[in-house]
């Protein structure tokens, strides 16, 4: 934000300096296009507003999630050591853990032949 020279009432109460008659630019142009640019700071400004509101709200939540994975951490820690914590698994760890899962429960039916496979 430090490139901005301009805020939007700057624009809005430039003073041009007049020419002598026949030359310069068409005021009511200037006028139009100065109107426009205004139109457009204040929308710049609005979307920067914002994303720095949205940026606070989320730095907020990344906080809270950390303290809670904290809390989590620290009451569970001994019964969570051969593991990773919830927070770190992708879907693709909890569909491994599953499928190690069904393997271990369902594995020796399997391997057995046993027709049970209509139970899965």
């Amino acid at each position: 934000m430090d490139n901005i020279n301009f805020t939007p009432q700057d624009i809005l109460h430039k003073q041009f300096k007049e020419k002598s008659i026949g030359k310069g630019y068409d005021v009511d142009d200037v006028d139009s296009f100065l109107d426009d640019v205004i139109k457009d700071y204040d929308t710049f400004n609005k979307e920067v507003q914002s994303l720095r509101d949205e940026n606070e709200r989320l730095k907020s939540k990344v906080d809270e999630l950390n303290r809670q994975v904290e809390v989590g951490s620290s009451i569970g820690a001994p019964a969570q050591s051969n593991s990773q914590p919830v927070s770190n698994a992708t879907n693709m760890d909890i569909l491994k853990r599953l499928s190690n899962l069904e393997r271990r429960v369902f594995g020796s039916q399997l391997d057995n032949g046993d027709d049970d496979s209509h139970l899965l």
